[in-house]
């Protein structure tokens, strides 16, 4: 489930310092593996944390490893109020 709505609130709060986000996967109830899980940043989420935190990073798991990259990696082309 994206949790985009959760950065949403914090911008509407007033929240404007992002230095780095990372997005979480909880395990179904049914799960046998119980743990947390670093998961990329849906659509929508990435899109928020470009517009409102241009210089975030945001924390990934690559092929089992942990990487820290430029939210504008995930997003190269992105539009701009200038394009």
């Amino acid at each position: 489930m994206c949790r985009s709505h959760w950065i949403g609130k914090a911008i509407s709060d007033g929240e404007k310092g992002f230095d780095t986000i990372v997005a979480v996967k909880h395990p179904f109830s049914d799960d046998e593996e119980r743990a947390l899980k670093v998961v990329s940043p849906c659509g929508t989420c990435r899109e928020l944390i470009s517009d409102y935190a241009k210089e975030c990073f945001v924390i990934l798991n690559i092929n089992g490893e942990t990487v820290k990259t430029k939210i504008g990696e995930l997003i190269p082309y992105k539009y701009t109020r200038d394009s």
